[in-house]
């Protein structure tokens, strides 16, 4: 059972790869028909799709027919979702749990959060909220609300990391301790209470941000 541990466990990361892969393969498909809707003039951008069940965007390409004020409501119905907060925590049931942090050892005026990757860096804030918008200079550390892997390209070029949301296992803490890059996550309204370019100061130990 040891050998056979030893000799397949890579292989537990094939799934994953393999359904990235195709997925990538299955959109391309999609996203050509989409242009082919825009050219009939069944919708304005290819990207409108995307507020599409699939099952919807099927019968749109059967039957080139489709009542565009429904892109419209979900569209605007998007941007009203991105103006939510989201608690900070809640449990696999549901439940959301409030609290607040013990700001009694942190500087007065600092930020407090969670402590993800440990050290202190200080440097110049850049907040960006979309990874297509990063900018990032040499030692410049990120101040976002979250991450996700597709972020891991601008790791190798900051020296620290700021989100509003996280915690110990999500993905910018995992990340940023393989790199050494001092983190605090958890940090509420960072991305409001750090201005861009300003310089902060962030304790990955601790866990907290000085401006």
């Amino acid at each position: 059972m040891i050998s056979r541990l030893r000799n397949f466990v890579g292989y537990r990361e094939y799934p994953k790869y393999i359904m990235v892969g195709y997925y990538w393969i299955i959109k391309q498909a999609i996203m050509q028909e989409a242009v082919k809707l825009v050219q009939k003039g069944v919708i304005r951008e290819k990207e409108d799709i995307y507020y599409l069940t699939f099952e919807e965007f099927r019968e749109v390409v059967r039957t080139n027919q489709l009542d565009y004020s429904l892109i419209t409501k979900r569209k605007e119905e998007h941007e009203a979702f991105e103006k939510f907060t989201p608690p900070r925590i809640m449990t696999s049931e549901g439940e959301v749990v409030f609290g607040e942090y013990d700001t009694g050892n942190i500087p007065e005026g600092a930020l407090a959060g969670i402590p993800a990757s440990s050290g202190t860096v200080e440097g110049r804030a850049r907040v960006i909220f979309k990874m297509e918008d990063a900018k990032l200079e040499e030692g410049d550390i990120l101040v976002t609300s979250f991450t996700d892997p597709s972020w891991t390209p601008v790791f190798v070029s900051i020296k620290g990391l700021v989100t509003e949301v996280g915690g110990m296992m999500t993905h910018g803490a995992v990340v940023a301790r393989e790199y050494g890059l001092p983190t605090v996550v958890g940090v509420e309204n960072a991305t409001m209470m750090i201005k861009d370019g300003q310089r902060i100061r962030i304790n990955g130990t601790e866990g907290y941000v000085e401006m």
